[in-house]
């Protein structure tokens, strides 16, 4: 909690769901102006150009969305298994291993069906809906009830230092991560200028008003003390408050966390295909399965990077690193969008937003990625230092055009190994068929 209080840790998690609410506007002109699959890495590529782009598909690769994806599998064994060993901390063998294996199912559900991902991801959604109502429900009974002694001095012990808010508002941001999931498989929606802001107006205010409520409702049950020594907020609440029925809270809060990782490894493997596809990433990953018309490999090699990051034993450390990197990233997402206003006015743009707003969230996301290289120095000069190491890959493996034959040979034994392997065709060649 590097916000320090009750009061401001409230008033971060608003204000993230807010910046999230804007910065999803924002992507839905960027979406609805560049209907490609891909996300950030396509409009980066479009405004800024190929090395900008590749440099996000090079962080995203083996860093933003394995990381991400780990941690989601990691929290959901650790809500498997918390209630059996109560107040002491499952086995870490036992919880990673659990973590892996539950990647390579969603991993294999993926691969076989597109129709039964989105099947899977509407029942969990409904469960995570339904589980974070008992939590509120719960909370809000037990403060009527008159115990508002956590709120009785709630900014009492706040840290104001700027670098400390902007820490605070990483881990707020990466709870809200996903708002702009869709963006990644734009090409995938059906009628996209109607539907892709449709989404977003309607999920952002909601999920923004449910993440809210819950935290009031973690802070009204339990004290600051409690939830910063938990391992698991959701089961240390149940076990405070739902008597014999605490059992359902962790399993509800495993579900839903399932239903994340699912969609997170839907939408992000398509961000690789793309990167395939422009040639910024082995032609491998850019082929699709001849039967099941999934990028198959786009998924399993995002899958094995995710299994080793599971390894990882303090994997949380990695949060500061991929917020830092992310903002980066999206900022240079808006000054895209503000660079395109005035040197492509003539795109069609079927959604455009008041300046205003891209504006402002290009301030917010700039004070994120500054003020954390006055707290955080060497996480920020890691996370620079990684991001340029990936100049002299662009330049030897995309950009030099006199490679030697070996090299050549190399990625093409690579393909053509991956394609067999996966029975898998380019998808220029399967819409040819």
């Amino acid at each position: 909690m590097s916000s320090g209080s009750v009061g401001l840790s409230i008033i971060v998690w608003i204000l993230s769901g807010t910046l999230s609410m804007i910065g999803a506007l924002c992507y839905a002109e960027l979406g609805t102006m560049i209907p490609k699959s891909g996300g950030d890495y396509a409009y980066i590529h479009e405004a800024l150009g190929a090395l900008p782009a590749f440099l996000y598909m090079w962080v995203a690769l083996f860093i933003l969305v394995p990381t991400g994806n780990a941690i989601t599998a990691i929290t959901l064994a650790q809500y498997i298994f918390q209630p059996f060993w109560g107040t002491c901390e499952a086995p870490f063998l036992a919880v990673r291993l659990f973590a892996a294996a539950t990647t390579c199912l969603l991993t294999v559900i993926n691969c076989y069906d597109v129709k039964l991902v989105t099947r899977i991801q509407e029942v969990f959604t409904c469960t995570k809906i339904f589980a974070l109502s008992i939590i509120v429900g719960t909370g809000l009974y037990y403060l009527f009830s008159g115990h508002t002694e956590h709120f009785e001095t709630p900014m009492e012990g706040s840290d104001w230092e700027p670098g400390h808010i902007a820490l605070a508002f990483y881990s707020g941001l990466f709870s809200y991560s996903g708002w702009n999931y869709l963006n990644y498989v734009t090409e995938e929606l059906k009628d996209p200028y109607r539907n892709l802001p449709r989404a977003i107006m309607i999920s952002m205010p909601v999920v923004t008003t449910i993440y809210v409520v819950t935290n009031i409702a973690y802070f009204v049950v339990l004290s600051k003390e409690e939830i910063l020594s938990s391992e698991a907020v959701a089961v240390t609440f149940g076990d405070k408050m739902l008597g014999i029925f605490s059992f359902s809270v962790p399993i509800f809060v495993a579900i839903s966390t399932f239903g994340s990782l699912n969609g997170a490894i839907f939408a992000s493997s398509r961000l690789f295909f793309v990167g395939a596809r422009n040639g910024h990433l082995p032609k491998a990953i850019s082929l699709i399965n001849v039967k099941r018309l999934t990028p198959i490999p786009s998924l399993v090699f995002m899958c094995i990077i995710t299994l080793v990051l599971i390894t990882i034993p303090d994997v949380y450390v990695l949060i500061d690193f991929v917020s830092f990197v992310e903002a980066l990233f999206i900022t240079l997402s808006i000054v895209g969008l503000l660079y395109m206003r005035y040197t492509k006015p003539e795109l069609k743009r079927p959604i455009k937003v008041s300046l205003f707003l891209p504006c402002l969230f290009f301030i917010i996301c700039l004070f994120l990625v500054t003020l954390p290289c006055y707290v955080k120095p060497l996480v920020v000069g890691i996370a620079c230092g990684f991001i340029l190491c990936g100049i002299p890959v662009y330049k030897v493996t995309i950009a030099w055009k006199g490679q030697p034959d070996w090299l050549k040979r190399s990625f093409k034994i690579f393909n053509d190994t991956c394609a067999k392997l996966f029975i898998c065709v380019p998808e220029e060649e399967y819409k040819d068929q």
